[in-house]
């Protein structure tokens, strides 16, 4: 299936490591040039190389998310590089974690970090005609995980906003949608840690999950490219479940 994607601009947050790397590396893939931010400088050099590897054009920069006018800066920059923004992967995240830090670190990393970037690249969104905002959430948002913790409330308010900005957009030819993967295992990622230091937490989750395994980053990559490209032209203000079956919710 020829996704429409040859060609394409796209920003990914958190594009070095993980589920953002797997986006960037995805998106290369189907032809889109890509720029990508991340908090350390040589993690980027080495991911623009990779993507350029793949034939694109690749541009990235160290920066910090909770720095709010050098981020919008830096969004402004990498769309006059890349000579638009098709696409905008708000992906960069705090993570777990409880206390008033925590609250704070998710605010400033998950929801203004999402927030300030869409506003940064609405302009080169609204110039391209059809461009495609994805954030990404947690099913941490739709179900109670673990305990009552700022990275599930943020991830809810992120999808209620994704939600809200898919009817603002719309007239603009911009489509807004979520992706809400479910525990997702990689070198170096938390579900490693967890399994090597919380093993008890690691096995109960694991038996939550139909198939017997986790996700891997480059799956839910498959779903965020296919909500980004023309080939979902039809569809925006979804959240959609990416875990394996490990929600158990009815979804209406």
């Amino acid at each position: 299936m020829d996704l429409g994607l040859k060609g394409k601009k796209a920003v990914v947050t958190g594009g070095t490591r993980g589920i953002g790397r797997a986006i960037a590396e995805a998106l290369a893939a189907e032809g889109v040039d890509v720029a990508v931010c991340a908090r350390h400088a040589n993690e980027v050099d080495e991911t623009v190389a990779a993507l350029k590897a793949r034939g694109v054009n690749a541009c990235g920069a160290a920066v910090d998310i909770s720095q709010g006018e050098a981020y919008q800066a830096w969004i402004a920059a990498a769309a006059a590089e890349l000579g638009g923004i098709d696409i905008f992967v708000a992906n960069v995240s705090a993570g777990g974690g409880m206390g008033e830090d925590a609250w704070r670190a998710n605010f400033e990393t998950d929801l203004l970090g999402t927030t300030r970037g869409i506003d940064a690249a609405l302009p080169a969104l609204k110039a391209s005609g059809a461009g495609s905002i994805v954030v990404i959430s947690s099913t941490a948002a739709v179900e109670t995980f673990i305990a009552p913790q700022p990275y599930n409330a943020i991830k809810a308010a992120l999808i209620t906003h994704a939600k809200q900005l898919s009817q603002a957009l719309a007239t603009d030819g911009i489509r807004v949608n979520c992706v809400s993967p479910g525990p997702v295992y990689f070198p170096g990622g938390a579900w490693e840690y967890i399994q090597n230091n919380v093993a008890e937490l690691y096995a109960s989750t694991m038996a939550q999950i139909p198939r017997g395994s986790m996700g891997t980053p480059a799956e839910v990559a498959n779903a965020v490219v296919f909500l980004a490209s023309p080939a979902a032209s039809l569809i925006t203000g979804v959240n959609l479940i990416a875990d394996g079956g490990f929600t158990k919710r009815v979804q209406l």
